[in-house]
């Protein structure tokens, strides 16, 4: 009887340590998809958000300057805020950059290995690895840009006869004309 328990005890630690390593293998695993995923795609992700964060600031400092500065101090001021605003930007990049690393171990790496085997993971490695999609990743951004320029280009003079649109039905709910200013048509890249 003890020899069947020791065996089967045996036996069972045998398929825990045997679980755990292909637990730590699929995770290892995990971890390389997501690193491998991180490029300049993530980069400009990562500016994008610290992008929106200084647009919240402009539309909430925009309106001040104007209405606390005198008009002959405004060019300056907007300068140096400008200035501020370029810092502001480039550490919230940095704030947001360091926390890239370790939001991608807690929430990514638990997620890519919960949803693929192991050999889908392997197989998500090689795929990543395959200089096809190195050269996507590093051609992606510039690729990215020249869309987004083509498709504000080829919408331009639709959405500039919407905002007329709105500005006209605005004038009739609100009673007067915008300020100057106040919307603009989509920028020129």
């Amino acid at each position: 009887m003890k020899k069947l328990i020791t065996a089967l005890a045996i036996a069972g630690m045998a398929c825990a340590t045997a679980v755990h390593a292909q637990t730590d293998a699929k995770t290892e695993l995990a971890k390389k998809v997501v690193a491998l995923q991180q490029g300049p795609e993530l980069d400009r992700l990562v500016s994008q958000l610290a992008g929106s964060t200084a647009q919240d600031l402009i539309v909430k400092w925009g309106p001040q300057l104007e209405a606390n500065v005198p008009k002959a101090k405004q060019a300056k001021a907007s300068e140096d805020l400008n200035t501020e605003l370029k810092k502001y930007a480039d550490d919230a990049s940095q704030l947001i950059g360091k926390q890239v690393a370790k939001v991608s171990a807690d929430s990514l790496v638990p997620a890519y290995a919960e949803r693929f085997t192991q050999e889908e993971l392997q197989q998500l490695v090689a795929f990543f690895e395959s200089p096809a999609i190195k050269k996507y990743q590093t051609a992606a951004p510039e690729l990215g840009n020249l869309f987004v320029q083509k498709l504000v280009e080829a919408s331009r003079a639709d959405v500039v006869a919407r905002i007329k649109q709105f500005d006209d039905t605005a004038v009739k709910i609100v009673g007067t004309s915008p300020a100057p200013g106040a919307a603009k048509p989509p920028a020129k890249k």
